[in-house]
């Protein structure tokens, strides 16, 4: 009696040790033979992974930077050529990684066949207010294919990150509501929160037949811009 006593004691002990050691790997998420059951197979979010929507990116188009979603630029800019001619408009871009800038997209509403168009250019200035690169006369451009098109500066250069202003000069006759430009429509609102030298949109200088060397940021004024000369739509690549 005490052999089998002893034996069928032995037996139970051991089971429970098996129940035990089963436990033990369920609860460390293995399965009985090793390996990694299906809670630790499963692999870890990517780092920094928020999910959910994410707004269109200039890499989307093949563009490095823009001023905003292409998609949104739906309201045309409509000025008179006394309103803006000679004048030096800007508008604020911040690159967040540092690019080789070559052109400066623009995006053409609309064009005055009747037009008589001279000394138009594109330009990009850094924080400072000193000239980095212009085109050369964009008037021809502004005359054909109302459509996004890159416009080509005289020399590319290494945008580091930072803040630059693209600057428009046009001058010339056209008809108010024909030549017309891809805009936010934001005009006055757009400069919320901000003053000179930081403005986003704004205007500098009359009288320019070409882009100046520099312009002074802290001269930068709005009251051009509150007429409802609202805010370009551009793009870099």
């Amino acid at each position: 009696m005490r052999t089998r006593t002893t034996t069928a004691t032995t037996r139970l002990a051991a089971a429970l040790t098996a129940l035990l050691v089963l436990a033990g790997c369920s609860s460390s998420g293995e399965e009985p033979n090793g390996k990694a059951g299906s809670a630790a197979s499963a692999p870890a979010p990517a780092q920094g992974a928020t999910g959910g929507y994410e707004g269109p990116r200039p890499q989307d188009q093949n563009l490095l930077a823009w001023t905003g979603d292409p998609n949104d630029a739906g309201h045309v800019t409509a000025q008179s050529a006394a309103g803006v001619g000679g004048r030096v408009t800007l508008v604020r871009i911040v690159l967040r990684e540092q690019i080789t800038w070559s052109n400066i997209w623009l995006g053409l509403a609309g064009i005055d066949p009747n037009a008589q168009l001279s000394n138009c250019y594109l330009g990009v200035y850094d924080d400072k207010g000193a000239l980095l690169s212009a085109t050369s006369d964009i008037s021809p451009q502004l005359m054909t294919d109302a459509i996004a098109k890159p416009l080509p500066l005289a020399k590319s250069f290494t945008a580091a990150p930072g803040t630059y202003f693209i600057a428009l000069l046009l001058n010339g006759n056209w008809a108010t509501n024909a030549l017309t430009l891809k805009s936010t429509g934001a005009g006055i609102s757009v400069n919320a929160g901000l003053t000179p030298p930081r403005l986003r949109y704004s205007t500098v200088l009359t009288g320019q037949t070409s882009l100046p060397a520099t312009v002074n940021l802290a001269e930068q004024a709005t009251s051009t811009i509150n007429t409802g000369w609202a805010s370009q739509w551009y793009a870099v690549s």
